[in-house]
């Protein structure tokens, strides 16, 4: 009987298959996964930190720190969620741009997320979030999956420039 490495994994994702990055491998690419994001001159512990601290910028100071000190990404989503009304009134146009930008900028400041980035190689990549049918893919698996189709975007920039 062969001996298997703990690292080895009996089922290991072909060229062809999707990409699920809630809870698996693919973690990193989660806007909570800790990789802590410098982003218009401004430290943020995570990318989720930066992307709802970002909703604030212009609006309210305030709560902009609130949320760029959050102890969690969860409390800072939850602080922008509970604070909407306060938000930048031009967000919907601009948040998949501000996201987009703040995935670069993760990107580049984190070889380890580069390395998974193109390891993704040319494959689908899905927000496996069974909550966020905008972000993710959502309960019916039928959601927009922005966070994935941007991160598709950026892997093509950075695939393009190897």
């Amino acid at each position: 009987m062969e001996k298997k490495d703990c690292h080895d994994r009996v089922n290991q994702p072909g060229p062809d298959d999707k990409i699920f990055f809630y809870p698996k491998e693919f973690y990193v690419f989660d806007n909570f996964s800790s990789f802590q994001v410098e982003y218009k001159g401004h430290v943020f512990p995570t990318s989720e930190h930066a992307y709802q601290a970002m909703k604030f910028i212009k609006t309210n100071k305030d709560l902009f720190e609130k949320i760029k000190s959050a102890k969690s990404a969860h409390d800072a989503q939850k602080i922008a969620y509970e604070n909407k009304e306060f938000a930048d009134p031009e967000w919907d146009n601009i948040k998949k741009d501000v996201m987009k930008d703040i995935l670069r900028h993760k990107v580049k400041q984190h070889p380890y997320v580069l390395k998974k980035l193109l390891q993704s190689g040319n494959r689908e990549i899905i927000e496996d979030s069974w909550r966020d049918a905008v972000w993710g893919w959502g309960p019916n698996r039928d959601g927009q999956n922005l966070l994935g189709k941007i991160w598709m975007e950026v892997r093509e920039e950075f695939m393009n420039k190897e």
